[in-house]
């Protein structure tokens, strides 16, 4: 493997690892959310716009999953 499609892979890697860290934050907080009984008019915002962030990770880190297998010949 060349220097430059390593470094991509490696950068690759480090995305996929800083979303799913994201992707944990965000679905603590949904957690938390979930346990209240009632939830304020912001928090039923703050709860969609989450849930509509954690969707749009899984779907980052996906396309960064086929790509990363790609380069590496495994997909």
């Amino acid at each position: 493997m060349e220097t430059s499609q390593k470094d991509q892979v490696l950068a690759s890697h480090d995305q996929i690892r800083k979303l799913a860290h994201e992707h944990s934050l965000y679905s603590q907080r949904l957690e938390n959310l979930a346990e209240k009984r009632y939830l304020s008019e912001d928090e039923k915002l703050e709860e969609v716009r989450l849930k509509k962030l954690k969707l749009r990770i899984k779907d980052q880190m996906a396309m960064l999953e086929h790509q990363f297998g790609q380069r590496t010949g495994a997909a």
